[in-house]
């Protein structure tokens, strides 16, 4: 079994939000949402290096600081983070699956287009191609046409608001204390500019152009009560990705899933999922079941 990697040896971003858990031969990258931090990636990332893998969650360009800080970025800057990271796992590992929560979704898609046939597996939680979900504004759907005149994109500016995708009120509570406190590279931040919004949707635009194309393997984990993105979005790769989709809807969580009150069960999906592409040898990760009674 490989030694624990070193930060040092792979690229984990800016700051000391990102990290690497676990030891294991296969490799399973991360990816957090936009305006969001590697701290809503950790508890999958425990449960995966629980049963036998190595974890990498780095910080994408512009996050964990302030709105000023996000707003000098471009979504080219993240996706550059997230394949400097990938580029350094492939050179320590032969196998590497790559995953990501909402945008994080988005851009690991994007990474599987621009490395055919090198991503084992795709784990896509959430995935963000609109916001559409229930708490969200029903004039949201006029954001592309107020960004599309002059200076419009600096007229908005959207703020997180109750329940943060989040249906685990213990937590909730948490996430929005340190919102609220400037806590960025905990929780993320509580605003959002027209700025980031225009380079998500410009980002989105980019990912389905080459969606029927990515025929990397993926499994697509998404709420039935997601309040931030609804499951067309999940709906939506699987009818359009071009490789095999496992797609599982949960029904007791909102957008977070990882953090939120169904987080082992994306675990132990996102288990399942790596070890249906293996025929493991002696060093097998452990089962899912055992993966529950562990995360328990």
């Amino acid at each position: 079994m490989n030694a624990r990697p070193s930060p040092e040896a792979v690229d984990i971003g800016e700051g000391d939000a990102g990290f690497i858990l676990g030891s294991g031969n296969v490799a399973v990258l991360l990816i957090h949402g936009l305006t969001g931090t590697p701290t809503e990636l950790r508890r999958v990332a425990m449960g995966l290096a629980a049963v036998g893998y190595t974890v990498y969650v780095p910080t994408l360009a512009g996050h964990c600081g302030s709105n000023a800080d996000l707003q000098a970025t471009r979504w080219r800057d993240w996706y550059e983070s997230a394949r400097n990271t990938y580029l350094g796992v492939r050179c320590k590992h032969q196998r590497v699956f790559v995953g990501g929560l909402s945008m994080g979704a988005v851009l690991s898609m994007y990474l599987a287009a621009e490395h055919p046939g090198q991503i084992e597996g795709l784990l896509l939680y959430s995935t963000t191609l609109r916001y559409d979900g229930w708490n969200i504004p029903k004039a949201a759907i006029l954001t592309p046409l107020l960004m599309a005149i002059p200076f419009g994109v600096h007229l908005c500016r959207f703020k997180e608001k109750s329940p943060f995708g989040i249906k685990d009120e213990r937590l909730r509570a948490i996430v929005e204390r340190q919102m609220k406190a400037g806590e960025s590279g905990n929780a993320g931040l509580l605003s959002m500019s027209g700025v980031c919004v225009r380079e998500l949707h410009r980002l989105v635009a980019a990912v389905k152009k080459r969606m029927p194309h990515i025929t990397t393997q993926a499994l697509v984990v998404h709420s039935r009560e997601d309040d931030i993105t609804s499951r067309w979005n999940a709906d939506y790769v699987e009818r359009n990705l071009g490789g095999p989709v496992v797609k599982i809807l949960l029904d007791d969580c909102y957008h977070m899933i990882t953090v939120d009150l169904q987080y082992r069960q994306v675990v132990a999906l996102s288990v399942d999922f790596i070890q249906q592409r293996f025929k493991q040898q002696s060093n097998t990760p452990l089962s899912v079941r055992q993966t529950y009674r562990q995360l328990a």
